[in-house]
């Protein structure tokens, strides 16, 4: 991978880049974090079971609810503990400092608490996806994981006053999961890491269940990070991720 990570910027990618600051505006008049407190809580309980079924966590919303709730749920043992593990790490989303890899590390500690051995850690095995006994993707060899990482968190730090974050925040989504750098959680942290670097543009992001969007749209996210796979840029899950919060924010409009 190089230094600075491959993408386009298109006329799609600008105009939804427009169309989603005009909604944030509009929700901002709104005063939507003051006055809704049982719309943030909801979102984010969305937010957590949405980013967990995609990993194929079975628990309803209603269970995931419960759990965060403190209720009984008869359900499997790791779901259960991915549930309250994503909860303490979305309760602390403003204290992440998303440009700060310790952080990236510290989080997925917490997002993978109990559940994993290298809990915290980057991977020492190699990861690939497969389908059909067949291998599709062969992510970076586990010794060069600790440099492309760097390197990401590099371009990071040094794009955040010139590249706009939905841009930003997308690239950094797209390249974590390209990277792997963990044994489990790439996907579940590459998420909470995109909510994390929109709320520094607005807090609103910490309430919109983007990862609820990309549920209900998972085929085309995994072939939107595919494709960018095949083309060796992020652009195609650039414009991907941007529909999904400009159809997301759509849905928040109309509670209005």
């Amino acid at each position: 991978m190089n230094d600075n990570p491959p993408y386009k910027i298109t006329d799609e990618i600008l105009t939804l880049v427009a169309s989603i600051a005009q909604k944030i505006q509009h929700t901002a008049d709104m005063r939507l974090l003051e006055d809704k407190p049982h719309l943030r809580r909801n979102n984010q309980i969305r937010s957590i079971h949405a980013s967990l079924a995609i990993e194929a966590n079975s628990l309803s919303l209603d269970e995931v609810h419960d759990i965060i709730n403190g209720r009984m749920v008869l359900g499997p043992a790791r779901e259960v503990q991915e549930v309250k593990n994503a909860y303490d790490a979305y309760e602390q989303l403003p204290a992440i400092n998303p440009y700060n890899m310790k952080d990236l590390l510290k989080f997925h500690g917490i997002m993978t608490k109990g559940l994993i051995l290298d809990s915290g850690s980057f991977r020492l095995g190699e990861e690939g996806v497969f389908s059909g006994g067949k291998c599709i993707f062969m992510a970076p060899p586990a010794r060069l994981v600790p440099q492309h990482m760097q390197n990401l968190f590099d371009w990071l730090k040094n794009s955040c006053d010139t590249v706009h974050p939905l841009l930003l925040s997308s690239v950094f989504h797209y390249e974590l999961v390209f990277i792997h750098p963990f044994a489990d959680g790439n996907g579940r942290i590459a998420r909470l890491w995109q909510t994390a670097i929109l709320m520094g543009w607005h807090d609103l992001f910490q309430y919109i269940p983007i990862e609820n969007q990309i549920q209900r749209f998972q085929d085309d996210y995994y072939k939107a990070i595919s494709d960018s796979h095949i083309a060796g840029e992020s652009t195609s899950f650039i414009a991907f991720m941007l529909h999904m919060i400009d159809q997301v924010l759509s849905e928040i409009c109309k509670d209005f």
